[in-house]
């Protein structure tokens, strides 16, 4: 750590313990054959039918693993430590509002098997509550990037009610709201890019999360059909997009006596 930050200890703690798990499950596997203590500890799974112990099975599921550290530490670190600066209203529901939609983006990662239905819905309106706060604490009318971002995370909100009550959502209406979502979010990367309240790492991470979920589509082709493995590497993109939520609050609440000028925080 190049800089301390306010929960940096409990952070490491629970990253740590996160590891050693990782790490005895791992050699669990390696030694028993059984991979179920590590399936779940990556991918919150029972284990798939018919999956072998092979190398390239092994690493796609410690690169799940991995995923989640760096994750844990980056979202359970907080703030930079020291005095926060003075925020209003907005800003401080603007900080809520992204740490609940970093744990409903973990929440719909691990439970989309389970009930994937209600949670995205969850995720989706928490989201649309972002959308809105972040034109407020922006500060300048921005209509087209609230048009993009009402459009698609409202969209979901409104497909996964629609999907509850069983009905039939027509054809391209998903593929509308996904593009109108990535809009919004290379508007704000943009925007974020052009305020020092942001660091350069956590504009750095929004444009990895994407960025990243494309590479891996072509890196998931020779598994299309182990539908494990595609899920291993969507683990990958799910990590991205919550750090780069976590660090969008912390950045708002770093110490007020930064310097003014855009510098790269500890990654």
């Amino acid at each position: 750590m190049s800089r301390r930050h306010r929960s940096a200890l409990p952070a490491l703690l629970v990253t740590g313990l996160y590891g050693a798990a990782l790490t005895v499950a791992l050699l669990v596997t390696l030694i028993s054959g059984d991979l179920g203590p590590l399936w779940w500890l990556t991918l919150f799974t029972t284990v798939s039918e018919g999956v072998a112990v092979t190398g390239l099975n092994l690493l796609l599921l410690v690169l799940a693993g991995l995923s989640w550290a760096w994750g844990i530490w980056q979202v359970l670190r907080g703030p930079l430590a020291g005095p926060p600066p003075e925020q209003d209203r907005d800003t401080r529901r603007l900080r809520v509002a992204l740490y609940a939609a970093t744990a409903t983006t973990w929440l719909l990662h691990v439970t989309e098997s389970w009930v994937p239905a209600d949670t995205t819905v969850l995720d989706s309106a928490v989201m649309c509550v972002v959308v809105l706060l972040f034109m407020r604490v922006l500060g300048r009318d921005r209509q087209y990037m609230r048009g993009a971002g009402v459009l698609g995370y409202g969209g979901f909100t409104v497909i996964g009610v629609l999907d509850l009550a069983g009905w039939t959502v027509p054809d391209g209406v998903e593929l509308i709201c996904g593009l109108a979502g990535l809009a919004w979010t290379a508007l704000v990367l943009r925007a974020q890019w052009d305020d020092d309240r942001w660091g350069t790492a956590t504009v750095a991470y929004g444009i990895a999360a994407l960025v990243v979920p494309i590479l891996l589509m072509l890196a998931a082709l020779p598994f299309a059909d182990e539908g494990w493995a595609v899920e291993a590497l969507g683990v990958v993109s799910s990590v991205l997009i919550m750090i780069w939520l976590a660090r969008t609050a912390h950045d708002l609440a770093a110490p007020s006596d930064r310097p003014a000028v855009r510098t790269t925080s500890a990654a």
